[in-house]
């Protein structure tokens, strides 16, 4: 019998269940994988934590309680506020931080049983795309320990396919769930935005950050947003409409009704019709990603999927569009870091402005600066018309663009990332080619549409490939169920990285 973190989650669910193990004993399994790892995957583990609530989860157990995360062992991304657990946001900033309450996605899957192991690492403030701008230092790729993992919810995607976690909560802002989790070669989907609450998730964005699951595959992931999912009054942006049972979703059709049996075929994706974006496969596309997500695609078609051809024509300017709209915010959402109140507070300031100015400088790493000013810039008297306006006319066309799409499809399918997961270091000096890794997934966050990554293949240097599905709002039950019949034509997602 393999090992516990060779297993699925349903596969400890019935373990637990059946009394095979306890709370406990797969706690005490997974911590000892996180003492050893060389990762630099978790920013702050408590043992003594993670053992009473497996405990109090066991206790649950005991008297027959039954739920589907009762004492499953899961990691935070260290955005979500934890009570009594360090919440940094991977920043010198709050380095320090132990919050004094929970985010809710911490508190619901609390609630559910679900045990916490750790905060995982992050990029600072969730700002990058390959884990490497963290004041903790860089995650390294459990595949290639020379490669970065993908960001900013890197932390997050390497514990769950190294075997740290079986689960894990990120964020994606511009694609921080799917892009990690395309480079780690594991499962992760990011929900329409306003699905998951953003209360205590610290912000970057606050227009487009939504709190997303990883899992090795997408059964796991379904249980893991069932869960997390749902209305909260403590977030204004927070969507009032009853959560969906994911998990019990993926055994209906992910087909529309009666588009199978028109189509007269038995293929389980028989009548589904998914959109090719051409621009997703044009000029800076590597060559072994494609092949994979062409293969990829043939496999969905061989299901009965319809492949058409469509176009998102203003894929390319998401990327100067985020990149006013997202700086903006975070110029905004990060000024409460003042040196004052909480956060890092430069000794010995000689009056009030060094107070702040030193204490930011100090605080904020180099990348989260650079945002900054960015933000602050395109805010200011003169440039507000001429930049932050003319990005967000150019948010709404980019919504359109998808809304045109799906009129004629069901979901769309293409890369995640234009590569496979770089080498540490060799983007430093480059910023930009870094903002560049979001091409195919930063649309999808400025229309606030579900997106979910699965694994698809490997390129160069054995390193993993994602393929992307992407919903209408809405949509996540379809996506899941879209691909958990691709992972049960292939096994891409049953791959480990090497011991």
């Amino acid at each position: 019998m393999s090992a516990w973190h060779e297993r699925s989650l349903a596969d400890l669910r019935r373990a637990l269940d059946a009394g095979e193990t306890s709370a406990v004993a797969l706690a005490d399994h997974f911590l000892g994988r996180i003492a050893t790892s060389t990762l630099n995957a978790f920013i702050d583990v408590r043992p003594d934590a993670t053992l009473e609530a497996a405990r109090a989860a066991d206790e649950r157990l005991a008297r027959g309680e039954r739920a589907p995360l009762l004492g499953v062992p899961l990691a935070h991304k260290d955005i979500f506020a934890t009570r009594g657990w360090r919440s940094t946001a991977g920043s010198r900033m709050l380095e320090d931080y132990v919050s004094p309450f929970d985010a809710t996605v911490v508190e619901r899957l609390a609630a559910a049983g679900a045990v916490c192991l750790g905060k995982t690492n992050c990029d600072e403030f969730a700002m990058g795309s390959s884990n490497e701008h963290s004041h903790f230092g860089p995650v390294r790729n459990p595949w290639d320990h020379a490669a970065v993992p993908g960001g900013s919810s890197g932390g997050s995607a390497a514990a769950v396919a190294a075997g740290l976690a079986p689960l894990a909560t990120g964020t994606d802002t511009g694609g921080s769930v799917r892009q990690p989790a395309a480079m780690c070669g594991i499962t992760g989907i990011k929900p329409t935005y306003g699905r998951v609450s953003r209360f205590g998730m610290i912000a970057y964005a606050s227009s487009l950050d939504q709190g997303g699951a990883f899992g090795a595959s997408a059964a796991d992931c379904a249980a893991l947003l069932t869960a997390m999912s749902g209305f909260d009054p403590k977030d204004a942006t927070s969507i009032d409409r009853p959560a969906d049972d994911h998990a019990a979703g993926l055994a209906a059709s992910p087909v529309p009704v009666g588009r199978a049996a028109k189509a007269g075929a038995s293929t389980p994706l028989a009548g589904l019709r998914v959109g090719v974006p051409r621009e997703f496969f044009g000029e800076g596309l590597a060559p072994d990603v494609e092949a994979a997500v062409r293969g990829a695609l043939a496999t969905l078609e061989s299901l009965g999927a319809e492949l058409h051809e469509v176009s998102l024509p203003r894929t390319r300017l998401a990327i100067p569009a985020y990149y006013v709209i997202a700086p903006a915010e975070a110029s905004s959402n990060l000024s409460r870091f003042d040196g004052v109140r909480y956060g890092h507070r430069a000794e010995h300031p000689a009056d009030l402005r060094d107070l702040y100015r030193r204490s930011r400088a100090e605080g904020f790493g180099e990348e989260v600066r650079r945002r900054i000013m960015v933000g602050t810039y395109v805010l200011s008297h003169g440039y507000y018309d001429a930049y932050y306006l003319q990005a967000q006319k150019l948010r709404r066309l980019i919504a359109e663009d998808f809304a045109t799409v799906f009129e004629r499809v069901d979901v769309i399918a293409g890369p995640v990332a234009p590569t496979v997961a770089w080498d540490l270091g060799e983007q430093a000096d480059d910023p930009v080619r870094d903002y560049l890794a979001d091409v195919y997934t930063l649309g999808t966050s400025l229309a606030g549409l579900p997106g979910l990554s699965m694994p698809a293949g490997f390129g160069a240097r054995g390193r993993p490939v994602g393929v992307q599905l992407i919903g209408d709002r809405f949509a996540e039950t379809r996506l899941l169920a879209v691909a958990d019949r691709f992972q049960q034509a292939t096994d891409w997602h049953l791959r480990r990285p090497p011991a």
